[in-house]
């Protein structure tokens, strides 16, 4: 008995172990970029052992394609939390309108996919984008039935699922690449961030209340992101 308490203790140990690796390289691959990113600075911020990291892991790009996988894991129940939480009394419009809303509010205040994606863009090797892509189908099998519901409801104004995914990537990439400029562009909010990125995502909230025709009176209207934001365990 006391060797199976030892042994689960030594699994739950290592696993632990993995989740702070994968949370110290998840940060750095963020903020720093793959290329500027070395195993030696993982183990350092993870205050683990070089050899410990490739026991677990085995080189840096493994590293990145489980951080990856785990980010895939996340955006994918964040998604269906979102869909999950939608009033069947929404119209469709509403549905999709709330969907981009709560999305690109997340996505605003965790910048961290939005980082990937754009730093595996502009690796020489596309090897990393294409592995990041490669989930792209069963993301889109989670939300198209909103889309499809919406233009069967409204063939005179139909919208496309995909235009409307890479406008809410350029608005998310703009506030994270382009970041000093907001204060730019409102100066009143100062350096105060989280009014700054309330500011831009009111931007983006107004374009697709417009687009998807929602009322002035049904548009959502918040004092902080933080309140859209779902409370989804991550693991990475």
């Amino acid at each position: 008995m006391q060797e199976r308490k030892q042994g689960r203790r030594s699994a739950e140990a290592a696993e632990q172990t993995k989740c702070d690796i994968l949370h110290a390289a998840a940060d750095m691959f963020a903020e720093q970029g793959f290329e500027r990113v070395s195993l030696r600075n993982i183990s350092e911020k993870a205050g683990v052992s070089h050899s410990l990291i490739r026991h677990h892991f085995g080189s840096k790009e493994q590293i990145w394609q489980a951080v990856s996988d785990g980010m895939d894991d996340f955006m994918q129940r964040y998604i269906t939390a979102i869909i999950n939480y939608l009033p069947e009394s929404y119209t469709s419009a509403q549905r999709v309108y709330h969907f981009l809303s709560y999305m690109s509010a997340f996505t605003l205040v965790h910048p961290r996919p939005i980082q990937f994606i754009a730093d595996a863009v502009r690796q020489d090797d596309d090897a990393l984008l294409r592995y990041f892509l490669r989930s792209k189908d069963e993301f889109s099998a989670a939300f198209s039935s909103l889309f499809d519901e919406y233009n069967r409801d409204n063939p005179e104004k139909p919208v496309d699922m995909w235009e409307m995914k890479w406008q809410m990537l350029q608005t998310v990439h703009a506030a994270t690449s382009l970041r000093p400029m907001m204060a730019e562009t409102w100066p009143d909010c100062g350096d105060d961030q989280d009014k700054l990125l309330l500011k831009h995502w009111s931007l983006y909230n107004r374009i697709i209340a417009m687009q998807l025709a929602i009322p002035a009176d049904e548009m959502i209207r918040v004092e902080s992101l933080h309140s859209l934001i779902f409370d989804v365990p991550c693991h990475v």
